[in-house]
């Protein structure tokens, strides 16, 4: 009789997320640092793929014990900068690879238009990644963080991306020790020092940010545990939360995907993003506005959302049915500044949707000008 030989599915590349509440807790040097151990005690084939030392000496020193791959030089608008070159770490192939600033937005002409892109095609190829990123570059937790430090952050990951996080490393660090390091020189250069504490580094914003760090871990730990319960059948896996977020060509319409992301993420469910269409909207009449819609169409798939174009000629009864035919439970809707008088005469979607809808939870996120990216 033919022996038959079973071949093994390759295991999927693993994902590690190390967080931190602000620069300077020390997640790269962990990084390094855990990466070196693996190299020198397992023989784990581990390479750097990027990392910014910003000066630091120990970082610097964890860099030179790891092999390095070159980076990719692009001119752009006359000036030659370097980034991450993806190809020749897919040449390379090593078990493991260290992938820094995750949130960092690549030069035009890059391979990918985001950092985590990158990392995204390397999971694909079947190398694992090791990377980290402060709590505030989260999609979702911008508002959060404008409303502390007054700064709006330019460069973001989307929330989902943690979902496919094998394994998320919150690095906390007292706010006290973080601003000794600050005063030491070891964060930013001594000149910025009295600046970043006084702004960004300080005590309040700090302990919110790591609030928000360790809540970010915990929200992980707990989605995976439940997970794990379910696949090993030992509790009965609950029904569904369902989210839907009511989308607007508006400005300002990015806070209700990133309200919607937030609340699809504590319940650890899929969730829909809905605009709807009358059937004598041209759609480019209105060049913006279009421009705007097609952003945050964009923005609700890196967030993990699945966008859903409806045609009705009443934008009411075009919510409503898409919300009783999926089972919607939690909707989101944005509440723009009206008059009393221009709701009689128009009507409100939001109040005939309360009027018919039942056994659905519902937020309205107060629509205002859109903030200024500054940072």
């Amino acid at each position: 009789m033919a022996e038959i030989t079973l071949e093994k599915k390759p295991q999927p590349a693993k994902l590690r997320i190390y967080i931190g509440a602000a620069a300077g807790v020390g997640k790269t040097y962990l990084m390094l640092n855990d990466a070196y151990l693996m190299r020198h005690q397992q023989g784990i084939d581990v390479v750097i793929g990027l990392v910014e030392s910003h000066g630091r000496k120990e970082t610097e020193a964890r860099i030179r014990d790891l092999e390095v791959i070159p980076q990719r030089v692009i001119n752009y608008r006359g000036v030659n900068l370097k980034e991450m070159d993806v190809d020749a770490i897919l040449a390379r192939h090593p078990n493991t690879v260290i992938v820094d600033e995750l949130a960092h937005t690549n030069v035009p002409g890059s391979k990918n238009r985001k950092r985590y892109e990158d990392v995204l095609e390397l999971l694909d190829a079947g190398i694992n990644v090791m990377t980290a990123v402060n709590i505030q570059h989260l999609e979702t937790l911008n508002d959060a963080v404008n409303r502390s430090a007054n700064i709006v952050i330019r460069e973001t990951v989307p929330d989902n991306f943690l979902k496919r996080a094998d394994e998320v490393v919150n690095i906390d660090l007292t706010v006290d020790e973080l601003r000794t390091r600050l005063r030491q020189g070891k964060i930013y250069p001594q000149e910025k020092v009295e600046q970043a504490l006084a702004n960004f580094f300080r005590k309040g914003n700090l302990n919110m940010l790591r609030e928000l760090a360790l809540r970010v871990t915990a929200e992980q730990v707990s989605n995976r545990a439940a997970e794990y319960r379910r696949t090993q059948g030992l509790e009965q896996a609950p029904i569904p939360e369902k989210v839907m977020v009511c989308l607007s060509t508006r400005p300002g319409s990015e806070r209700l995907l990133r309200v919607g992301a937030r609340i699809a993420g504590r319940l650890a469910t899929n969730w829909y993003v809905v605009y709807v269409t009358r059937p004598d909207d041209k759609g480019h009449s209105d060049p913006e506005a279009f421009q705007r819609l097609e952003e945050y169409r964009r923005m609700a798939r890196d967030l993990g959302a699945q966008v859903v174009s409806l045609t009705d000629r009443n934008v009411s009864n075009a919510l409503i049915r898409f919300a009783q035919q999926e089972n919607i439970s939690h909707v989101v809707f944005g509440q723009p500044i009206r008059s009393r008088w221009d709701i009689l005469l128009h009507g409100s979607v939001l109040n005939r949707f309360l009027s018919e809808v039942r056994d659905v939870t519902v937020q309205v996120v107060p629509m205002q000008k859109p903030l200024r990216r500054t940072t």
